[in-house]
């Protein structure tokens, strides 16, 4: 019998896939009544390291700790007991909060995270053939009855592995020639030796034929279930992870599926997506084997609706600092992560707190022939593009698949963070005492904008460098990564110029309907303390409430004229609590002199007038250094325009301008290391 699937049937598919990556696999349910109760997790911080000290604290409540200690001295406490009422549970947390060696305590409860492969949408439908799904062995085979031919012709191929052929990303396949110029630093030796990356994930298959030689213990454990091995469960659900890390260093030369990019690196994989996700999970994940693993590739992230704000809790944004501290020795550990699949909902990776982090490399995806990807997410915290899938008749990504066969069909952002990361290890084979930062400043001034000129949005930044909410400063360029790497400078040290600006009237302010409020702020780069002339990433802290949150849109203009949409309009987004401090990111004004007045603008697109909320604060926050991030980089000094000045190009973009009365208050940080 021939079952139809349609539209509505597709839809319904995809909400059950969504679902499926969320759900909590540890509830206890009632064999009698089918009710389900989630058991008590908390994660408690000691002041220092003591197992036995943790495992009498969890047996005097009659908890049990699982696995080790992660964050040094944080511990995962689990009460199985499925009697546990809401306020039993918040009598267990107070009780463990008043031990005297407890110094911070916080019950953990499940995230919704979601992997940024392809997954089906109702209005998706006409950007993808539902039926085509191609499975390879390993000796390039192809399993489906659709024979896919090779996008172009290879004059040589380095490699006999079947499938490199198809890796039209490597060698000059996309529309144009155009590639992410890897073989120039394969030509030159450098293929990610040494260097250690690990794919948080669903788990990797340890074992498979084309990354065994590859595996890293070092960089792998499975968080969910508290053991040593990343092995994915079979189920046909979990092989995400396995194909995110084929793609960094899946072997060369062994005649099975493709190449990785970094294809004599180390990989590990951290099983921590197939189980109920928490902050204490992330941060585990996060802070695994710090002074080992180099690169640490992410391909998930909050829900990418439309309509969800998220980010890392206090424990994950924790491991993150430690992470960029300490790790690698004191040299910082590289995060990689996926911009996001919500392009389809209108969806902004603004809205994502792990892709608006300073410590993330936000990298987002282009197409076979040089277009943005239906799913593609715009923000300014993209710092830089690598290739990825279109719809289905366009190639898209080659790598190893579970289990133990190879796929031609890697999709979505997922399938661009892991070949950043591939390219990140082909430079820190070339370096390794690159610190964290200077691999930022050295992917967004080596990416490569002209394949993909043709997308409009792209604007020229004060120091001139070509930038675009879309695609970052473009294209990843491998071969141009590692020849500025090899002769690359540490950068001076980090300061943090803050500046917190206050409304006249201590009051929140009303806004009504549709408004446009221009703020301006007169900065001096924070010169009698920690001065910052040299600009890297740009935060805006700010808190508005409004009835539709979708209707908001944040512009932040730069003294030198830069102009960054922190965040569009988002017609999904109902939410009415609007957003508190949230990080807003942008590194479009990287390199310039922050020294004149920034304006950040609000406004509102709604069509009912009878919208209602408060503006309440912003603060900037101007990440950079005193001095130039390279011996010989070019020093822009132009005079800084007035707030007249800002404000007069402003008005010739908008057609009603509001000034609010204010107070300016700078703060510069002495703490900033």
């Amino acid at each position: 019998m021939r079952i139809s699937i349609g539209r509505i049937g597709w839809h319904i598919l995809a909400v059950l896939v969504t679902i499926a990556y969320s759900i909590e696999h540890d509830s206890i349910c009632d064999e009698n009544t089918g009710a389900c109760v989630e058991p008590l997790h908390t994660v408690i911080r000691l002041a220092k390291r003591d197992d036995e000290l943790a495992r009498r604290i969890a047996a005097d409540h009659d908890m049990h700790v699982k696995g080790d200690p992660f964050l040094d001295t944080h511990y995962f406490l689990y009460h199985s007991e499925n009697t546990r009422t809401r306020r039993h549970k918040r009598a267990i947390v107070e009780r463990l909060d008043s031990h005297p060696a407890v110094e911070w305590v916080e019950e953990q409860r499940p995230k919704k995270r979601v992997k940024r492969d392809y997954i089906l949408l109702d209005n998706d439908v006409h950007h993808a053939n539902p039926f085509r799904r191609s499975v390879l062995s390993r000796d390039g085979t192809r399993r489906s009855r659709q024979q896919a031919q090779s996008p172009h012709e290879i004059p040589s191929l380095p490699f006999p592995d079947p499938l490199y052929k198809d890796q039209w990303y490597l060698h000059g396949g996309a529309v144009g020639g155009y590639d992410m110029n890897v073989r120039q630093a394969w030509l030159q030796g450098y293929a990610g030796r040494n260097v250690s990356v690990s794919i948080l994930d669903d788990g990797i298959q340890r074992d498979h034929p084309d990354l065994a030689a590859n595996y890293d213990p070092l960089a792998s454990t499975d968080i969910n279930d508290h053991d040593d091995d990343p092995t994915p469960q079979n189920n046909g659900d979990n092989k995400h992870g396995t194909r995110c890390a084929g793609e960094v260093a899946a072997l060369a030369g062994n005649n099975q599926c493709g190449v990785g990019v970094a294809y004599k690196a180390k990989i590990g994989g951290v099983r921590m997506l197939d189980g109920a996700v928490s902050d204490s999970v992330e941060a585990a994940s996060l802070s695994l084997n710090q002074d080992h693993i180099d690169i640490y590739s992410a391909s998930w992230g909050p829900e990418d609706d439309g309509k969800t704000f998220d980010g890392p809790g206090p424990l994950a944004r924790e491991a993150f600092y430690r992470g960029i501290k300490n790790g690698r020795g004191g040299k910082g550990n590289i995060f990689v992560w996926a911009s996001g699949n919500g392009g389809s909902r209108q969806d902004s990776c603004s809205a994502d707190g792990y892709t608006t982090s300073v410590y993330t490399l936000s990298i987002s995806s282009a197409t076979y022939d040089n277009h943005r990807p239906w799913y593609l997410e715009e923000c300014p915290s993209s710092i830089a593009t690598t290739y990825s899938s279109a719809d289905y008749r366009q190639p898209a990504i080659v790598t190893v698949d579970v289990p133990g066969g190879c796929t031609d069909k890697h999709t979505g952002t997922s399938a661009s963070a892991p070949l950043a990361a591939g390219i990140i290890a082909l430079a820190l084979e070339a370096n390794p005492e690159l610190t964290w930062r200077d691999m930022q400043h050295l992917v967004l001034r080596t990416a490569n904008w002209k394949p993909l000129e043709n997308n409009p949005g792209w604007s020229r930044n004060g120091v001139g460098r070509m930038v675009s909410n879309k695609f970052g400063y473009g294209l990843m360029d491998g071969g141009a990564l590692v020849n500025m790497a090899k002769g690359w400078k540490t950068v001076p040290e980090q300061h943090i110029c803050t500046y917190e600006y206050r409304l006249a009237n201590p009051n929140p302010r009303p806004i009504v309907g549709r408004f446009q409020l221009n703020f301006t702020l007169d900065v001096n780069g924070c010169e009698s303390g920690t001065p910052v002339i040299y600009l890297e990433h740009v935060q805006v802290h700010a808190t508005v409430r409004y009835l539709k949150r979708g209707d908001l849109k944040l512009t932040l203009f730069s003294p030198s004229g830069t102009r960054s949409v922190l965040l569009p309009p988002r017609p999904q987004d109902f939410n009415a609590n609007g957003f508190h401090k949230w990080p807003f990111l942008s590194v479009q004004q990287w390199g310039e002199d922050p020294r004149g007045t920034w304006l950040l603008m609000v406004e509102s697109v709604t069509t009912n007038p009878a919208a209602a909320g408060t503006f309440h604060d912003w603060t900037l926050l101007l990440y950079g250094t005193a001095d130039p991030a390279q011996p010989g980089d070019p020093v822009y000094s132009a005079s800084p325009p007035t707030s007249q000045g800002v404000l007069s190009r402003v008005q010739q973009l908008t057609s009603q301008v509001i000034i609010l009365p204010f107070i300016r208050v700078s703060v510069c940080l002495l703490e900033c290391e």
